[in-house]
């Protein structure tokens, strides 16, 4: 089996960036045993506590905030032991000073485990020891955040302390009265509002088990396997290198939280053949780190903030996938079209297909026959499950097991039919791609994982930590005998060596999977200081009010300075961190800025929105490390690199806009079918709109036609915006005539309210209320179900009171608060009307770029004469 590590002068650069996921030192001999051991061991302590196991036995039972504690130590810990302190520190060895710091910044972040019943005595009044451990618990954790992470995250959360502590002598509006010294510690380090907060909690729960279960998907060897199956399918077209890198790309996000990680696993295969086809150095980086940075939106794991989105939307994590799945498809499937334009700009070709040539409708009729026999295949899985788990009762999991089993053994052995995959030298010269049939049967086995982890989750409905334990269990069976098992049916068993092997790839993916976690689990608990300094102080509100002010109350100027403060945050913090300080700040300004313009905006959308600026920062000049990592490989410049990427990444930067202003893409409140030819024209929206960033789409484009196809993307994307003006969705009536008009609108309807009022400080505010049908057959009825008293004085209409837990209480009606204006629903025409001119006028911008390139295509040969 060959090395698959690119050899050459940027090996080393490689490595250093490869290594802030796992930390640049190689220690040796006992320190390096060490370090080892306590990463396997985090890695069966996190999944000793998301098993049922603990309860079966009653043994290891751990509160959330105990498990938060002993998570915190294992990762503070490996941090001082992963990380120098500085460039020029010791890389083989460990410095006394460090194994000191390593052990007191464990003790103190499991101050909380050793030191919980009596903590639980003391709420709110700590005692000197409890602050003393605090302080230095904060301090180390500010370094190892450092170490770890880099000086921008340990920065900010330093200035959010001494905001705290210095409230009273901050000028102005960022005055507030401050916090005493020990209110600080208790709140940030002995409460689960500051460093063990939220993040922390969903970094212990649900990540951990997510990133181990990828890095033990990897060990088995899946990562291979993904871009192997990639290259067979796609290797052969226009560009055909460059497209698999996109899938296999893609793929590897399911299992990989790391656009870093996921550009140096699949980017040392890519970038050469990229290259090898016509692609420059800086392109081939450039599709390499978009494609990767994309990793980081695709459901299930998200660069884990499926998992925060869960706990700060307050919606389940289902919920989550089914925002999240169809903009991060679309965006992948329009990577794919820009680097088809690539290749067809530059005249590429693919490289020789291993396949024998078929007819396309052979191709065709086995791909549906394929598709068939899956959903078939699904179909009775779901049923025959859904039938026999009622009638073996409690031997029901034991018998589903054991035909999982069964069902993997058959994978192995049908792909013990085939050659092994093996693992491919880089820059060994490629003359033929895998053949498709060997390359997808010999690793099907792969697959099922997956499929336990998704069943788990969305048939069985299980959390998403329990959910992981599973999948990562039956990924455990499978890494330690598959080796066996198939050396057994290819006739070459070597027991003994077999199961040694797979108990030492075990052995490795535990180890990665820790090692993977290290800065996220730092990040999480640093971000927790920034979390809980906005609680404590009131900060969210002043940085409210300024970030309204500078944007003068519009919406789209406000959404524009967030994902700038995004991108400029995302330069030095990781992606999670980035989404966990900017959604805190300012995910509720949004949504109040919103109905300020009369546009409810739903939380998850402005969440997914910084999420998908906080991703964009690995590719942005001049920090994107994901470039600097492709670069290395590539060996073009990293900073025009990085804007190459910027370039490409276009598409991800306007999807976030797009589903803000039409939800639909997010799948808010849509059924199937409408979901469906939601898919069908948003893809084609995305891939218009690629063609005119692109500048090309038939033929290069002239400069009004890319105009034009921005204008057609637009109208697909959003044809309510056009719908809007020539029949208006509302019809504006008086004030009194609310309860008339709430007595008449529809079951399904709302209706559309201004309210002048005050905020919490006493300063006036406006904002739209979207009240809804409520029960009852007359405007009264639904007026009292609501929970809503209006009163008419001087010709206004006022909130005379809401009972107390009413809806009306939620949506945001309080006492003395006047309606402005109400606007009932009207009978508008569908907008996906609107599609038809936007469609004709595309069908326009085809034919002229037709007629361009016809002639080429059609003139005639000359005449040979003799």
């Amino acid at each position: 089996m060959t090395d698959n590590k690119p050899s050459g002068p940027d090996q080393a650069k490689l490595d250093e960036l490869a290594a802030t996921d796992t930390g640049g030192r190689k220690l040796t001999g006992t320190p390096n045993r060490i370090l080892l051991g306590v990463a396997a061991l985090w890695s069966l302590f996190q999944l000793w506590i998301a098993s049922p196991l603990p309860f079966i036995v009653g043994f290891g039972v751990f509160s959330a905030t105990e498990a938060r504690s002993i998570h915190l130590a294992f990762a503070v810990f490996l941090a001082f032991m992963a990380y120098p302190a500085f460039k020029r520190s010791p890389r083989e060895r460990m410095p006394i000073p460090d194994w000191i710091l390593a052990i007191v910044a464990a003790f103190c972040a499991s101050y909380l485990y050793f030191f919980y019943a009596q903590l639980s005595q003391r709420p709110g009044a700590p005692i000197l020891q409890d602050v003393v451990v605090g302080v230095v618990g904060i301090v180390l954790l500010l370094e190892a955040t450092r170490r770890a992470l880099g000086p921008p995250l340990m920065i900010i959360a330093l200035i959010f302390l001494v905001y705290s502590l210095a409230g009273p002598y901050m000028p102005g509006i960022l005055a507030h009265r401050g916090v005493s010294f020990s209110g600080l510690v208790n709140h940030q380090w002995l409460t689960t509002q500051g460093v063990f907060g939220i993040a922390l909690g969903v970094s212990t729960s649900f990540v951990f088990l997510f990133v181990l279960f990828g890095a033990l998907l990897d060990k088995a060897g899946a990562g291979n396997y993904f871009i192997k199956v990639a290259f067979s399918l796609l290797g052969h077209y226009r560009g055909g290198p460059a497209k698999a890198a996109v899938v296999a790309s893609g793929l590897t996000g399911l299992i990989s939280g790391s656009s870093i990680a996921n550009t140096v696993t699949t980017g040392t295969f890519t970038i050469p053949m990229m290259k090898r086809v016509g692609f420059s150095a800086t392109k081939a980086g450039a599709v390499e780190v978009s494609s990767s940075v994309n990793g980081q939106i695709m459901p299930p794991v998200m660069g884990a903030a499926a998992f925060l989105m869960v706990e700060y939307v307050g919606i389940s994590y289902l919920e989550v996938i089914k925002h999240a799945f169809l903009p991060a498809v679309i965006s992948y499937i329009a990577l794919l079209y820009i680097v088809h334009l690539e290749a067809m700009k530059a005249g590429m070709q693919g490289l020789p297909s291993g396949n024998p040539q078929r007819p396309w409708l052979n191709k065709i009729i086995g791909f549906l026959t394929g598709l068939v026999g899956l959903m078939l295949m699904s179909v009775i899985v779901y049923y025959g499950l859904g039938w026999l788990k009622p009638a073996l009762g409690e031997s029901a999991p034991w018998v589903i097991a054991l035909l999982l089993a069964a069902v993997y053994v058959g994978l192995i052995k049908l792909g013990s039919n085939y050659p092994p995959l093996e693992i491919d030298d880089p820059n060994s010269e490629i003359t033929t791609l895998p053949r498709t049939k060997p390359t997808v049967m010999v690793g099907l086995h792969y697959i099922l994982p997956v499929v336990v982890l998704v069943w788990c989750l969305m048939v069985e409905r299980l959390s998403p930590g329990l959910s992981a334990f599973w999948a990562t269990a039956f990924m455990i069976f499978i890494i330690l005998t598959q080796r066996p098992v198939d050396a057994l049916f290819r006739g070459k068993s070597d027991l003994v060596n077999d199961i040694k092997r797979g108990g030492m790839d075990l052995w490795d993916g535990l180890i990665d999977g820790a090692r993977n976690m290290i800065g996220i689990g730092i990040a999480t608990a640093t971000a927790g200081i920034i979390v809980g300094a906005v609680a404590q102080t009131g900060v969210g509100l002043v940085l409210a009010d300024l970030v309204e002010t500078l944007s003068m109350g519009n919406l789209l100027l406000m959404l524009l300075l967030t994902g700038v403060l995004s991108l400029i945050l995302g330069m030095g913090l990781p992606t999670t961190a980035n989404y966990i300080v900017v959604s805190a700040l300012l995910a509720p300004v949004i949504v109040q800025l919103g109905e300020q313009n009369g546009l409810i905006v739903p939380l998850i959308a402005v969440h997914m929105f910084v999420f998908y600026f906080g991703i964009m920062a690995d590719v942005t000049p001049p920090v994107g490390l994901a470039s600097f990592a492709a670069a290395a490989i590539s060996g073009a410049d990293p900073i025009r690199t990085g804007f190459q990427a910027f370039y490409y990444s276009l598409r991800t930067a306007a999807l976030p806009f797009l589903f803000i202003f039409n939800t639909d893409l997010l799948l808010i409140n849509v059924d199937w079918l409408h979901g469906v030819i939601i898919f069908i024209v948003a893809t084609a929206a995305m891939l218009i709109f690629a063609a005119a960033t692109q500048g090309f789409m038939l033929v290069k484009s002239r400069w009004y036609e890319s105009l034009l196809l921005l204008l057609i993307a637009f109208s697909l994307f959003r044809p309510g915006f056009w719908m809007d003006m020539i029949d208006a969705p509302y019809q504006e009536v008086p004030p009194a005539q609310f309860e008339q008009a709430l007595g008449d609108i529809g079951p399904n309807d709302h209706l559309m309210t201004r309210i002048d009022g005050f905020d919490a400080y006493g300063a006036p505010t406006s904002f739209v209320i979207q009240v809804p049908a409520t029960e009852g057959d007359t405007g009264a009825e639904r007026l009292q179900s609501l929970g809503l008293h209006l009163m008419e004085e001087d010709g206004k209409v006022l909130v005379d009171m809401t009972d107390f837990g009413s809806q009306a209480e939620k949506l945001g009606f309080d006492f003395d608060q006047q309606i402005v204006t109400v606007r009932v629903p009207t009978s508008q025409m569908p907008k996906e009307l609107m599609w038809i001119p936007a469609l004709l006028l595309f069908g326009l911008v085809v034919a002229l770029q037709r007629r361009r390139r016809e002639p080429k295509a059609n003139k005639p040969e000359p005449i040979a004469t003799a």
